[in-house]
């Protein structure tokens, strides 16, 4: 029965479509919208319900090619979790929170994805059991801690918690990708600026170097034979960096041994490892705190956390210490013998055990640890600006230096 209850709901979602549609309101208001339903007749009983009186309700046409759907991202599902949490302190049930929260979104995926979820609660379906039905969006972690929310009537409180643990976790995210976006882009900027004056400028100089007669400086020829090189197999140097590029890429995704490798280096490298590391030690605090607090088992959470960490080193380190601590052991005396995390976070976690306060030391070493990240990006971004323009100061005045070298030559003969 409850499987013919879920197709038939999975039925009707299918057969609804979008409807556009312009009318008038309770105060004689002109007023226009979209709508989904599954025909027109239906479409405008549920306006009238809400107190509009539609004059033109029509299908919305497709485009042509197919509409391309947003994606969902992390920071989306974040600001969903945060308003949902906020619609619920106020009051507001549930399956009404849905509808506030998507009337507000601008990303049509984003919405039908709640209006499923919405249906699926509207059918008796758990708010959980309802999220695991979109893994890709919501992770095991994510629907443990609502699950739990709704065994405990605490739904609201544990949505704020979660909200918070995704705000963070995002902000953490967005802090990494500023260190590393910023030197590689202006790496890009001087790997294209470099071939544009390869192929193009150098071959100019090149045809005026050939009526001077004599011989090069050794810096020019060399800079003109990387010219000769790069305007006959410039297609070369390129698949050869793509194909790097893809497979690096690829070998990380399928090769567990080579991503730990990778991940044994970023953490050892000299001054991302710092950056990499702390980022670590603050997702296993962050997740380990944030379901602790919300009645998880130790063990359990454990789990969430070393799948939170970000890095199969400290992945497979906290795995072991999950195995101590379900056979007794206390949870300060694993991590030290993991010999991965630094004293201050073992002497937190030790007083938070002793003091059964565990969750709350935890989140005080969250806390520290994002904030270490955040001071070490700003320093490595202060200190790799003056590296980058040294570098391109080097890359792109040593080209055209190399180019004015012959006719510097000439103008000490004369």
């Amino acid at each position: 029965m409850a499987t013919a209850t879920a197709t038939a709901r999975t039925e009707i979602r299918k057969d609804k479509d979008l409807y556009v549609w312009n009318g008038v309101d309770k105060r004689g208001r002109k007023v226009n919208g979209e709508i989904t339903g599954a025909n027109v007749a239906l479409v405008r009983a549920q306006l009238r319900r809400q107190g509009i009186v539609p004059d033109k309700v029509r299908k919305k046409p497709k485009p042509l090619f197919g509409e391309r759907k947003a994606a969902i991202k992390p920071g989306d599902v974040a600001i969903f979790t945060r308003q949902l949490a906020t619609m619920m302190k106020a009051g507001v049930p549930l399956v009404q929170a849905f509808e506030i929260v998507a009337d507000g979104l601008d990303n049509a995926t984003l919405k039908k994805l709640i209006g499923d979820i919405k249906l699926d609660v509207e059918g008796g379906t758990s708010f959980a059991n309802a999220l695991k039905r979109h893994p890709k969006h919501f992770d095991d972690l994510f629907t443990s801690l609502v699950d739990a929310g709704e065994q405990a009537g605490a739904l609201e409180t544990m949505l704020d918690r979660l909200a918070t643990y995704k705000e963070k976790t995002e902000a953490l995210k967005a802090k990494i990708k500023k260190a590393m976006t910023y030197p590689i882009a202006v790496l890009v900027v001087a790997f294209v600026v470099t071939v544009i004056l390869l192929v193009k400028v150098v071959p100019q100089f090149e045809s005026m170097f050939t009526s001077f007669g004599g011989e090069l400086p050794a810096f020019t020829q060399v800079v003109v034979a990387m010219s000769e090189w790069a305007q006959q197999y410039w297609f070369i140097g390129i698949g050869v960096i793509a194909a790097a590029v893809f497979g690096f890429s690829t070998a990380v995704k399928r090769s567990d041994k080579f991503a730990t490798r990778v991940d044994a280096f970023l953490l050892k490298a000299p001054i991302v490892g710092d950056i990499v590391t702390q980022s670590a030690i603050a997702r296993y605090c962050r997740t380990l705190s944030t379901t602790f607090a919300a009645g998880v088992p130790l063990v359990e959470a454990l789990d969430s956390a070393a799948g939170a960490a970000g890095n199969r080193i400290y992945y497979a380190a906290i795995k072991i210490i999950r195995d101590d601590v379900e056979t007794g052991q206390q949870l300060q005396f694993s991590m030290r013998a993991a010999g991965i995390f630094p004293n201050m976070v073992i002497q937190m976690v030790s007083i938070g055990e002793e003091s059964g306060a565990l969750d709350e030391m935890l989140h005080k070493a969250a806390n520290h640890y994002e904030d270490a990240v955040d001071n070490s990006v700003d320093n490595l971004t202060a200190l790799m600006e003056p590296m980058i323009m040294s570098f391109l100061g080097v890359v792109i005045g040593g080209l055209v230096v190399a180019m004015y070298l012959p006719i510097f030559q000439m103008g000490s003969v004369v």
